[in-house]
């Protein structure tokens, strides 16, 4: 069992005092479940009316940089990431639980030190290509800033190296023509919004809003510090409990854990997102957008765009091995869900955080075209039955850091306004 020293000292008031926090932060989960799930159903008539009212306007200002409202309308402009510099995040308690035990080895011994050099220079290579796509396809490329992420960083509640800029989608979420940062999880990603701030400070000027949520501490408070994970067959068995890693000690989240559809935005509460996260997005974006809790059959929740992809109006991929509790909500509304094929990513590729099922982590360019892995032929074949054009590009070294064409990407601006899916 990992144990996790506390910085600020191992005595035994340090440890009784934990233990009360813990005993607290189980009530206030409970409490926060209750208040979510209370003033959610408070306010679903006010924001069903709003959005009758409003069906198919868009308040935002014509010369805004930023404009997007959902994952398919014409995307006209994206931030994509960077592997450069990437560093191998150290093996503390919320990374285990978010990685598989094959490779806990190569965090222990790798951590705080670069991704190995031939790979990144190959992931590099390959995302540099996918932008020059992307820009051939019409539509306009930012990068974050490159930076050195293998300094050592320390707070009054924890010490960290960093770890990369690579999935812009996890950091930022974009709604109308607002970008939030999200407030993140991990302590080796908790500096990972510098290497944007170039950007967004450059949208600001240009009249686009500008939000951080606040910033957790990542105190040891935040995290479940025995969290019990051995096997795949752990995982699954607190999933289905409802225990994550995080505690609702303060709120956290990832932005790619929330998925748009218009007005309504989904997301799950997963090993970086609590539900002091999701309430506090839930308020933020109140009245004009509705936030919903969905939830799958996953050992190991951490982020959705791998599980549940939206690539459409009333088209949504839903991963087969992790179906989705709530389903008959979209099939209730006349959506139609896309269970998409097995993976053919093979064994032996290392995916160090991230499982094969990134192969349906795609990025729309609009509802007729869509940037696909160039090895994964049987989704291609998928999307080309359906009528939706494949824009082949080969990222598989890329998705080896954690992410797929969705994770690699923000879109910025998309060609649309805002409207109601389930109305």
């Amino acid at each position: 069992m990992l144990r996790v020293r506390c910085l600020r000292g191992g005595s035994r008031g340090a440890e009784a005092a934990h233990y009360i926090g813990s005993r607290l932060g189980r009530i206030f989960t409970g409490w926060v479940q209750r208040s979510f799930q209370s003033t959610q159903a408070a306010t679903a008539s006010q924001n069903t009316c709003a959005a009758d009212d409003n069906k198919a306007t868009s308040p935002v200002p014509k010369d805004c940089p930023v404009c997007s409202y959902n994952e398919w309308d014409p995307l006209e402009e994206v931030i994509v990431g960077r592997a450069e510099n990437a560093c191998v995040p150290p093996f503390s308690v919320e990374v285990k639980a978010n990685t598989y035990e094959k490779y806990w080895g190569f965090y222990q011994k790798f951590g705080g030190q670069s991704f190995p050099k031939d790979h990144l220079k190959k992931a590099i290579a390959e995302i540099e290509e996918m932008c020059n796509i992307l820009k051939g396809e019409g539509v306009i490329v930012r990068r974050p800033d490159p930076i050195d992420w293998s300094v050592k960083y320390k707070t009054p509640d924890f010490e960290s190296t960093g770890m990369y800029a690579a999935m812009p989608r996890d950091i930022l979420l974009v709604v109308g023509n607002e970008i939030i940062e999200a407030p993140m999880a991990w302590r080796a990603r908790f500096f990972e919004y510098r290497a944007y701030r170039q950007i967004i400070k450059d949208y600001f000027n240009r009249g686009a809003k500008w939000t951080a949520a606040p910033k957790p501490t990542m105190a040891d408070e935040l995290y479940d510090q025995d969290y019990p994970i051995c096997s795949v067959e752990d995982r699954h068995k607190l999933a289905a409990q409802g225990k994550f890693v995080t505690t609702e000690f303060e709120p956290c989240f990832d932005a790619a854990d929330f998925i748009r559809a218009g007005r309504d935005i989904f997301v799950q509460r997963s090993q970086v997102t609590n539900y002091m996260g999701i309430e506090w997005m839930r308020r933020h974006l109140a009245p004009d957008y509705r936030v919903h809790i969905i939830s799958f059959k996953d050992p190991n929740p951490m982020h959705i765009d791998a599980t549940f992809n939206i690539i459409g109006p009333d088209l949504v991929l839903s991963n087969p091995d992790r179906p989705c509790h709530q389903i008959e909500l979209f099939k209730k509304a006349g959506w139609t869900v896309i269970h998409p094929p097995l993976p053919l990513i093979p064994d032996d590729h290392p995916l160090w955080m991230s499982s094969k099922w990134l192969s349906m982590n795609v990025l729309m360019l609009d509802e007729k075209r869509v940037m696909v892995d160039a090895n994964e032929t049987s989704i291609q074949k998928m999307f080309e039955n359906l009528g939706i054009s494949t824009i082949k590009v080969n990222i598989r070294h890329a998705n080896s850091l954690g992410g797929g064409f969705h994770c690699w990407t923000c879109d910025i601006r998309r060609r649309g306004t805002l409207q109601s899916y389930f109305d």
